[in-house]
């Protein structure tokens, strides 16, 4: 997915153009619960919590609850109500706890080393957690910071819960996009025009066998000949409410077929294989290009609900599999190489 919001650049959860999003989101328990077993997600019933489930839901990255009880839950884990409180942990309970959720996080989401962590929760958990994340390589991040609880709500938006949500259906999206008979080279479809394209919507990009031979040999892993990626433009960033004036026409020609890999995953990714089919750490802006030119097509669908168009496209990217996406995605043998090439990557002037 290409980094416009936070989900989401991969397009669910805000953050700013070209600046990646978490890739695992920590929320907090609350003291409102239901008085039955049920599921972590269900169980907690404030509205700090709804706010928190719904931010986490529409990151499309793994999520988990922190437990003042259970330590570290996952969302469909169930659990009975409980009475217990940060106040209540010893200084010794309270290390302990925080070792158990870092080491049960890397259980769970896999290494830490080089991700994104973003926690939502008190100072309490915070400050306990933290040293424990930051020992195993894990970046940890904050954006409560500082917001009382009013701000904090605000800072939430609108965004609803995917169990509160209009059920949305992904099916007739992903078949448009999996039709290979409507896929347009890079010539043809700016041959078409603005206007053509010039609404938000979701988008599929195909490679030939040529090239697919030619990532093939740059991840190590085999790529066949076809849908390779999507994504979206135009959503609306979550949780800021705030409205994109993205369209698949400024998405795909300023981004995909030019512009730079630092501000378009799409071309990091390509960029990073074929920089390692070469032998090279660097991203070659004008082969990347020429490349997409001369292998790849496109397949373009409108969607003109910007509010929704973020989980619409989980449930295409679900449906649709491709294996060059990361966000969200199953973490495959080819993502794990696929992220360690990206890594490698060096900016223009050499550093990392």
């Amino acid at each position: 997915m290409e980094a416009e919001h936070g989900s989401s650049g991969n397009d669910s959860v805000a953050s700013a153009e070209g600046q990646p999003g978490p890739d695992i989101v920590l929320v907090t328990c609350v003291k409102t619960k239901r008085d039955h077993p049920s599921p972590a997600k269900d169980l907690y019933t404030s509205q700090l919590f709804r706010k928190q489930r719904a931010y986490a839901e529409h990151s499309g990255v793994p999520w988990f609850i922190l437990s003042a009880e259970h330590g570290l839950v996952a969302p469909d884990e169930w659990l009975a109500p409980y009475e217990r409180y940060p106040p209540d942990m010893s200084k010794r309970f309270r290390s302990a706890w925080s070792a158990w959720v870092a080491a049960r996080l890397e259980l769970l989401a896999g290494p830490l080393a080089g991700k994104k962590v973003e926690i939502h929760a008190g100072s309490v958990y915070l400050d306990a957690v933290r040293p424990e994340l930051e020992a195993l390589g894990a970046t940890v991040a904050d954006p409560l910071k500082g917001l009382s609880m009013g701000q904090g709500l605000s800072w939430y938006g609108g965004v609803e819960s995917d169990s509160e949500a209009v059920e949305l259906d992904p099916a007739p999206i992903a078949t448009i996009l999996r039709n290979s008979a409507s896929a347009l080279s890079p010539a043809a479809f700016l041959a078409a025009g603005k206007a053509a394209a010039d609404r938000p919507g979701l988008y599929s990009w195909w490679v030939d066998e040529v090239g697919a031979a030619e990532l093939t040999r740059g991840l190590g892993a085999p790529i066949e000949s076809g849908l390779v990626y999507a994504g979206l433009a135009g959503a609306t960033r979550w949780p800021s409410a705030k409205r994109s004036q993205n369209t698949l026409w400024l998405r795909i020609t300023t981004m995909h077929l030019g512009g730079n890999h630092e501000f378009s995953t799409f071309r990091r990714t390509l960029g990073a294989i074929l920089a390692s089919a070469d032998g090279s750490t660097r991203v070659d802006e004008e082969r990347v290009t020429r490349w997409i030119d001369d292998h790849m097509r496109v397949v373009t669908t409108p969607y003109d609900d910007r509010d929704t168009l973020g989980r619409i496209e989980k449930g295409v990217l679900e449906a649709l599999d491709p294996p060059l996406n990361l966000q969200g995605m199953q973490l495959t043998p080819l993502r794990r190489r696929l992220r360690e090439l990206r890594a490698l990557v060096m900016t223009p002037d050499g550093t990392e």
